[in-house]
């Protein structure tokens, strides 16, 4: 074989093994898979959670400083923000003390709930109350007390402790929220 078809075949094989390296060293940077997202009130817009909801023939606004959710990596959200409840009967401010947006279904404490809007809150006993818009109870579940949280706020959004979900806070009052599957 001469020098010049072995330079040929050298230069050939590079050619054909450089874009082939580029695409397995480029791709973990590009091919990364995206994460969940936890929102804070910051991050929550008009633009992704409504100002006023509607919730039992009346209109409440949202306390935006109280929202929280999470932006899942696929682009869907479960997003969740307190109302102002002023003009409710306090046999409705009981049970509903926020709003929760949800795109998918979602797991709470394990229980199953469709994509939609409802009335959220906690009742005595860390129960947990999910309504429909008639503020008929769709879901009951028991909610957990964290005492070793360090500083508790009206609503929030925090990763979960084992990593499986998300913990919705309405004080030190929380319930684990999960994408269902």
């Amino acid at each position: 074989m001469s020098m010049r078809k072995l330079l040929m075949a050298a230069f050939s094989l590079v050619l054909l093994v450089i874009p082939v390296w580029r695409a397995g060293a480029g791709g973990s940077a590009q091919g990364e898979a995206k994460k969940d997202v936890v929102l804070e009130a910051a991050d929550i817009t008009a633009k992704i959670f409504p100002e006023k909801v509607f919730y039992r023939g009346q209109v409440g606004s949202v306390q935006m400083r109280n929202t929280g959710g999470v932006h899942f990596a696929d682009g869907f959200y479960v997003l969740a923000g307190l109302v102002d409840t002023t003009g409710y009967a306090s046999s409705l401010k009981e049970k509903y003390q926020g709003y929760l947006l949800t795109e998918v279904g979602t797991e709470i404490n394990g229980q199953a709930l469709k994509p939609g809007a409802y009335g959220i809150g906690f009742v005595a006993g860390s129960k947990f109350v999910v309504s429909d818009l008639g503020a008929t109870t769709v879901l009951e579940v028991g909610g957990q007390k964290d005492a070793e949280l360090k500083r508790p706020v009206p609503l929030q959004v925090v990763e979960g402790a084992d990593g499986g979900g998300h913990r919705l806070y309405l004080g030190r009052e929380f319930v684990t929220i999960k994408r269902a599957r």
